[in-house]
């Protein structure tokens, strides 16, 4: 991909990037524990982005 991207690409991706983490561990102790895991994350290889 290239160094200079467009705005809108690299916010995109800057998003993808924030939302690909584990959920905090207060909010498992906060639902009691119906949410344990992020179901949005992603690795990097098995699964592309579309932006």
């Amino acid at each position: 991909m290239a160094r200079n991207k467009p705005l809108g690409r690299k916010m995109r991706l800057a998003r993808a990037l924030k939302s690909n983490r584990a959920i905090p561990i207060w909010v498992v102790i906060r639902t009691s524990r119906r949410i344990r895991w992020n179901m949005v994350r992603r690795h990097w290889r098995r699964s592309k982005l579309k932006v």
